[in-house]
């Protein structure tokens, strides 16, 4: 918002929250209806299509959304290198009102403006019109208005909400207050009421101009160079006509030059082109992609996760998916379709990218699901794909690689040591984070601590907690004799001794795993405490009972807008299992950990505190 919100400055569908499309519902189906049931020659298709063609603009926004996001992350000709945060994507999230209000103008001009009838799909002249009415007053128009704008009155009362996005995104092309909206739009009409009144509007006129300002806008602000330099040196005078996105970065950052709305002729009129706009254009079309330092590779979870990840759609992106909720439904169809297109066709690709102190880290995801690593036929696919990530991250220089979700597992690849053994001369270390997993439960349990009751499949993260636990005097009781037989065998003389079977319901801590049920959580005493002690959250959770999420750790301030790639968990929280792999890298640990082998707990501890990682608490009763 505005730092001195005027009058106009919310939009008045504001408190409809995500019901504010059904405003457009009367029209909706009355347009259909007419349509449908109509003669022949009174169906007027241009009417019927204004909210298809809304849906359409919603698409095009989406695509540029994605594409942009993909292509910063990997680094390649980005202009603007910082990330974005969460406040940004918050205020961002209203990307569609602008949409919603050119569909309302345009149902209520049909119903106002007779000649706005029965459009014909193609008239010459009424594209022309356009192009030259564009062209001239509504650039020229667009120019003043937007130096008026920066002027203090109206920018501390109005135009500071666009600026409060120094790192732009596609869809700030169109985060303006109300007003200003009702301003560009008042400019927009020009050409658009200009042709119906002189009777040369097309439907082709209408949606090619809207899609000509939707390109433009989202290419200006998607904060990655592409338009090639051989253009402007075949056509030199359309650097007259066209901007390009480092060109009004530029307007973003500066703040007072490179005005212009599509076309730069008006700064270089009057004299307000960004003297540094050939420099930084040039330099973002040289940029190379980035230097990776560590990649985490994870995996998509269940068919709506694709909707969650920062590519997808941003409001959701920028939320954890905690279940499915009633839009989820309706979406269903192109959820199957991507569940399809990934399962025949899908490649592993870059889905995030964040720095801290000088290090660059990727995340990249494995066009699977959560269920197709459970099915035993499956492994040989999934492992080609990990195997695969690996050895292109060794091409690309990669220092550590963290195995996120279940691309890690004793059955799958012996937590990672498969790809040690397959490929002995990889200079690139591979992380599966056991030894910050086992810390953080460790230092969760109070000190004062005397029976913990081990209610999970032994792994090894469960086997080293059991043991660690029984060296500083805590009793493991365990109500499997396979479990207490395995621990008898590998555990220490003087550790067997805190070992308890059979075990007992009453104790109070419980360490957790997958096949964690509902029975068993029935049996534990009210207020227990449970501990997952896996990288997915347990379900179906008493209503008595206290549980910590899965082991995560709160990011350090300067390591802005994580989305966290395990979508059930909050805003800048990361997996222990991801955090371990950007240790490794900052301490510049030269070691694998996979396989039997696990970092010395108490140093990753230490070293996660001192970077300023934090363990996420104990976040419900539930």
């Amino acid at each position: 918002m505005a730092s001195k919100p005027g009058i106009l400055t919310n939009w008045p569908w504001k408190p409809l929250g995500s019901f504010k499309w059904v405003i457009l519902a009367p029209w909706v189906v009355h347009s259909t209806y007419s349509f449908i049931v109509n003669d022949p020659k009174e169906k007027d298709l241009s009417y019927f299509l204004i909210f298809p063609y809304m849906m359409v603009r919603m698409l095009h926004d989406q695509i540029w959304i994605t594409l942009s996001r993909y292509r910063t992350a990997k680094g390649r000709n980005r202009i603007v290198d910082k990330g974005i945060e969460f406040e940004q994507v918050d205020r961002e999230s209203n990307w569609d009102d602008q949409i919603l209000f050119n569909g309302l103008i345009f149902y209520i001009g049909h119903m106002t403006i007779r000649e706005s009838c029965y459009l014909p799909i193609w008239r010459t002249n009424g594209v022309i019109i356009t192009t030259l009415l564009h062209a001239g007053p509504v650039e020229f128009l667009y120019y003043w208005l937007h130096r008026a704008l920066h002027h203090h009155f109206l920018y501390s009362r109005y135009h500071s909400h666009h600026h409060s996005s120094i790192v732009t995104e596609p869809i700030t092309s169109v985060i303006h207050p109300f007003a200003e909206h009702i301003a560009y739009f008042v400019l927009f009409a020009i050409p658009l009421y200009t042709t119906i009144i002189t009777q040369t509007a097309s439907i082709a006129s209408f949606a090619g101009y809207l899609a000509y300002i939707d390109f433009m806008n989202n290419m200006g602000h998607c904060n990655f160079e592409f338009i090639p330099n051989f253009i402007f040196t075949i056509f030199p005078f359309l650097k007259y006509i066209m901007y390009t996105p480092s060109f009004h970065s530029l307007h973003h950052t500066q703040f007072r030059t490179n005005y212009s709305l599509f076309m730069p002729i008006y700064d270089y009129i009057y004299g307000t082109m960004d003297k540094n706009t050939d420099t930084t254009y040039e330099i973002s079309l040289k940029k190379e992609e980035d230097s990776i330092d560590v990649v985490h590779l994870t995996h998509l979870t269940t068919p709506e996760s694709v909707y969650h990840l920062r590519l997808g759609f941003a409001s959701f992106a920028s939320r954890p998916l905690l279940s499915s909720n009633f839009y989820h439904y309706f979406m269903w169809p192109f959820t199957l379709w991507s569940v399809l297109m990934t399962w025949f066709y899908g490649q592993t690709f870059v889905v995030e990218r964040n720095t801290f102190k000088n290090f660059n880290f990727q995340s990249w995801v494995i066009p699977r699901f959560h269920v197709q690593y459970l099915f035993k036929w499956q492994r040989e696919t999934l492992n080609k794909y990990i195997e695969e990530a690996i050895l292109q991250a060794e091409m690309s220089k990669v220092k550590v690689l963290s195995l996120g979700l279940l691309n890690q597992g004793e059955k799958l690849n012996k937590n990672g040591e498969l790809y040690i053994k397959n490929y002995p001369q990889l200079k690139i270390k591979i992380v599966d984070g056991s030894s910050l997993v086992v810390a953080i439960v460790l230092n969760t349990i109070p000190k004062e601590t005397s029976e913990v009751l081990l209610c999970s499949k032994l792994t090894k993260v469960s086997f080293a907690i059991a043991n660690a636990l029984c060296e500083r005097g805590t009793k493991i009781t365990t109500m499997y004799n396979d479990d207490y037989a395995y621990l008898q065998s590998r555990l220490s003389s003087e550790s067997k001794k805190n070992l308890v079977f059979p075990g007992s319901y009453t104790t109070k801590i419980w360490l957790v795993g997958d096949e964690f049920n509902e029975d068993e959580q029935k049996k534990a005493p009210k207020g227990s405490m449970f501990i997952p002690l896996t990288q997915f959250p347990p379900k179906k959770l008493r209503k008595d009972c206290f549980y910590h999420t899965t082991p995560a750790m709160i990011t350090p301030p300067s390591l802005v807008n994580v989305h966290s790639c395990e979508d059930w968990l909050p805003r800048r929280v990361m997996s222990a299992w991801r955090v371990a792999g950007i240790l490794h890298a900052l301490e510049g640990w030269n070691v694998n950990e996979c396989g039997d082998n696990m970092f010395t707990i108490h140093k990753v501890w230490e070293a996660s505190l001192q970077h300023g990682f934090r363990p996420l608490k104990i976040n419900h009763v539930a």
